[in-house]
């Protein structure tokens, strides 16, 4: 990606109860809001495409950044996009315990509130779908967008358990916006359902966007995952942002 010549970019070390999480930082050069966003990285990691969303949210006003929730095995994981990559970031992904990840989750969104941030949102994608959707939970957040968010609804990895993560609904404050793909291998109709249901019950304010024939990481556009779909979506993610962050 070419750096954006509207946009200030860093690393930051945020002290947690057990050690540093780092963290990449987009900001636009001009201050323009008072809010900001958290974005929860895929199974690979803090990768250039997790910057790349930080550095467009930026660039759209909004600061950005991107904690490693990976920390607590080695600093700075950046997994490839490959079958490599995946075994890696699976293994990484059973060292994720609720507890910590929810610790981690609000250490980034004080960060961003010692800096003198008034509204805070939370972009996840992928693993980090879920990441966010839990965070809401137990953190206030006014906005969650949720793209192709896996396992909310089962207990098949650490952080969905004891009981699915979808059992936390109840506890959700913020508006949520999920987007998934119909041709996605993680995210199946059944799960859709049972979120949109529990979403509903609870009075939670959603929004459940499905497109057609779109795969799983449909919006990083160094996969062949990539569709189409990316431009409405990231539509949506602006104007959520744009109406309870910004």
């Amino acid at each position: 990606m070419i750096p954006r010549a509207d946009v200030l970019t860093e690393a930051v070390a945020l002290p947690t109860g057990d050690g540093v999480m780092h963290a990449y930082l987009a900001r636009p050069r001009v201050t323009r809001s008072h809010g900001a966003i958290v974005v929860a990285h895929e199974l690979f990691g803090v990768t250039a495409h997790i910057r790349d969303v930080c550095e467009r949210l930026a660039a759209s006003g909004l600061a950005a950044h991107a904690p490693d929730f990976y920390h607590r095995a080695q600093a700075r994981i950046e997994l490839p996009h490959d079958d490599t990559g995946r075994r890696r970031g699976f293994a990484e992904l059973e060292r994720l315990h609720r507890e910590q990840v929810l610790a981690d989750a609000g250490t980034a969104i004080s960060y961003l509130h010692d800096t003198g941030v008034d509204r805070v949102g939370m972009l996840g994608l992928s693993l980090g779908g879920h990441i966010a959707y839990l965070a809401a939970s137990a953190h206030r957040l006014q906005a969650v967008a949720a793209l192709y968010p896996g396992w909310l609804t089962n207990t098949d990895i650490a952080l969905s358990r004891p009981t699915p993560t979808v059992d936390a609904t109840p506890a959700i404050q913020a508006r949520v916006l999920l987007l998934c793909g119909t041709a996605d291998h993680a995210v199946s109709d059944a799960d859709l359902h049972q979120l949109e249901a529990a979403l509903s019950a609870e009075g939670v304010e959603h929004e459940l966007v499905t497109y057609p024939d779109t795969p799983h990481g449909f919006l990083c556009d160094r996969r062949d995952t990539y569709h189409a779909a990316a431009e409405d979506a990231w539509r949506r993610i602006g104007e959520l942002f744009d109406a309870t962050v910004r």
